[in-house]
């Protein structure tokens, strides 16, 4: 069961991958033993509407694994791991599961951050 970590709001028209890369630094996960908080990810899994050559080489940089798949019209192939990409449902669910909430799902707060401040709860709720 996948479980929120940290979140960008971005406005409707504009497509996710423009902030993938500050989400990425942006968020953090605390290590069980104590220490420095882990501030990146092992692999990084999404759909072909992130598979751009800047996205890819941010992530190769960084020593981040990658489970996209390649668009139908691209020369490069590659290695493809089928059974990693199904486990995106993990994400699909957690954000089916954040709807469940309908302050979220129609979107009733107008202000960003107070829609911000609803998905936090949220967020927490499904912690606990």
């Amino acid at each position: 069961m996948g479980k929120l970590i940290t979140f960008l709001l971005t406005p409707g028209q504009q497509h996710d991958i423009t902030v993938a890369e500050q989400l990425l630094e942006r968020g953090a996960i605390r290590r069980l033993k104590g220490g420095r908080p882990k501030s990146r990810p092992k692999r990084v899994s999404g759909d072909k509407g992130y598979n751009s050559r800047n996205f890819r080489m941010y992530l190769r940089k960084r020593g981040i694994r990658i489970t996209i798949p390649r668009k139908d019209n691209e020369r490069r192939r590659g290695p493809f791991d089928r059974q990693l990409y199904r486990l995106r449902n993990l994400v699909e669910r957690l954000i089916n599961r954040m709807k469940q909430f309908r302050r979220i799902a129609t979107r009733y707060e107008k202000r960003a951050v107070n829609y911000a401040a609803m998905v936090t709860v949220a967020a927490i709720y499904l912690w606990l």
